[in-house]
Formats: structure tokens, sequence, C-alpha cells
């Protein structure tokens, strides 16, 4: 125990520094913190280059991440996605599937890796950071892929700030209902701050349903992953450590403790601690990620990746109004 604290505590103690930094810039700014955290990292990334450093580092962008993703299981609530009925969630439910099944195929054609179309594909349907968190722990270790992760982080936050700003007037543009508003924003918005920021900026009602849509795309993270680490399982995504069984084991949690919270066995003051461990330990892990990588190899990506996760943006948003338009046309038959 000694010893491994001396190796890594220098490492550790550079990401939670920063992380601080991070946090501090995010409330003075009003910005999400994990693009802070991120951006910060690159920024330092000649702190990896110390040998002295690496352990603590390294420690903070595996496991630490790994912990933090289990800890997400804190934020489900199964009565809230029950509620919705169930046309909603079958609307949602395909269009993230079909985005990203269009990630891989995308990513194909502009000759761009496999594992950056399922990474940024999961990134958009499911619940932005916290979802390319989670996806990249299952997928193969490959050279260069925490750049695509950094720039899908980078990515991802830009274009969901920009939906927040602009999903409200296309609702508005097309007249949709406050209902129908909701679930377009819950359903299409990459990260929860920015779904509960569009959806309450129409109205009281369309924030409350944009809320539950968007709970039940952070509720199919574990499947989705867990589908993800099984279609790899042939190509080495089998982790070093942390496996029960078939699944990885911080899966498991992530699954239990969403399970044990539903069914009423933790305290809300417990599971507000235990939201608030998570948010920091992500935190933690993105200045990590960050300061492992070049921001150099960040840039040489060049324009495909960030076309990549555009399209699939577009997309997404296509098929929740696709399915928005033909529920309603559907409630509106003759009987």
């Amino acid at each position: 125990m000694l010893a491994f604290v001396k190796s890594h505590y220098a490492g550790v103690l550079v990401c939670s520094i920063i992380a601080i930094a991070a946090g501090a810039l995010a409330q003075r700014y009003q910005a999400p913190v994990m693009l802070f955290a991120l951006l910060l990292g690159l920024a330092l990334h000649f702190l990896y280059e110390s040998k002295s450093h690496q352990p603590g580092i390294d420690f903070c962008s595996k496991n630490v991440l790994r912990f933090a993703v289990a800890l997400l299981g804190i934020r489900i609530a199964f009565a809230d996605i029950v509620s919705l009925g169930l046309m909603p969630p079958l609307i949602v439910i395909a269009s993230m599937g079909l985005t990203i099944f269009f990630g891989i195929l995308l990513a194909r054609l502009l000759g761009l890796p496999k594992v950056f179309g399922v990474l940024s594909g999961g990134a958009v349907a499911v619940c932005g950071v916290s979802a390319a968190a989670a996806i990249s722990t299952v997928l193969p270790k490959k050279a260069g892929q925490e750049k695509f992760f950094a720039l899908t982080v980078i990515s991802i936050t830009a274009l969901s700030t920009l939906a927040m700003l602009t999903y409200p007037l296309i609702t508005d543009f097309l007249a949709l209902g406050d209902e129908q508003a909701g679930v377009f924003i819950g359903g299409a918005i990459h990260d929860v701050a920015q779904v509960v920021g569009a959806g309450y900026s129409v109205s009281t009602e369309a924030g409350d349903i944009a809320t539950y849509i968007k709970l039940l795309r952070v509720a199919l993270l574990l499947p989705i992953v867990v589908m993800i680490f099984f279609a790899f399982k042939e190509q080495d995504s089998r982790l070093s450590g942390g496996v029960t069984g078939f699944v990885p084991g911080f899966l498991v949690a992530f699954f239990l403790l969403a399970l044990v919270n539903n069914l009423g066995f933790i305290p809300a003051v417990l599971a507000e601690v235990i939201r608030q461990v998570s948010s920091a330990a992500l935190v933690l892990a993105m200045v990590a990620i960050g300061v492992k990588t070049s921001l150099k190899q960040v840039v040489s990506v060049g324009w495909k990746p960030v076309f990549l996760m555009t399209a699939e943006t577009v997309f997404f948003a296509l098929l929740i109004l696709a399915g928005i338009f033909f529920n309603c046309l559907m409630a509106t038959k003759p009987g």
C-alpha cells in the first residue's frame, strides 16, 4: 500500500489540483466543468513527460474513470422512465440504435477507425460526455485512442451547447406542443445540463418531459455499453482487471447501484453524496485523459471526426423529429 502511494501520489495530486481549478473556472464562467477539465489537461500535457507523474495520471485515467462510471448508476430513476408511456421511449430507443449504426457506417466511409464511430455515435445517442467515458472503457485499446476521446468530449460539448440555443427555436418554428417539444429536446440534446436549460426555456411541462426522456437515455447507458463490450470482445476488449465473469465489474456495480437505489435502500442524503463523488471522479478522470493527450495529436485528426459528430447530431435530431411527427400522424388517423 505504501509503495502504491509513493508511486502514484504525485500524478494524482497534479490531477486533483487541475480538477479543482477546472471546477472554479466552470463556476465562474457558468460553463461545462468537463470541458474545462479536458482543456486544462491538454494544456498541461508536458506534466505527463515526467516519469514520477505517469503512474498516478494513468491510475486516474483508467481506474478512477471506471469508478466514476460505476457510480453513475445512482442517477437512474426507473419510475420516471415508466411514467413516460410507450411511444416516446420507442422513438428515442430506435433513434439511438440507428444513430450508433450511422456513426459506424459514416466513420468507415470517411476512413476513420470503427471504434471512433462507436464512441462518437454512442456519445451523441446516449448522454454525451458520460457515455463517451463509459464506452471508452470497453473499447479495444489502440494507439492514439486518447486523442479521439478528447476530440469527442470537445465536440460533444460544443454541439450540445449549440443545440441548447437552437432547438427551442426549432420547436417554436415547427409549432410543437409542450409534450412534443419536451420529447424532442430530451431526445436530441446530448448532455443533461443543456437538456434542462433548453427544456425549461420552452415551458415547465416541456422541461419536465425533456428531463424524463433524458433519464431514459441515461438508463440505457448500461445495456449499450455491455453490448459494445461483447461486440468488441473478440478484438481484445477484455479489460485487465475489474472483470467479473463476462461483464466488467464496474458495469455490474452500475446496475446493482441503480437497482438498490430504485428499491429505496439508499437514503436520499447518501444518494446525493454518491452523485457528487461520481461527478468529482469523472472530472478527475477527464483531467488525467487530457494530460495524457497531446494537443498536437488532437489537431492532427483533421476535419473528418468533427464532420462525423456533426452529421451524427443532425441525423439523431431528424430521427427524433420524424418519430414525433409519425406518432402525431398515427394519433390523428381515423380509427
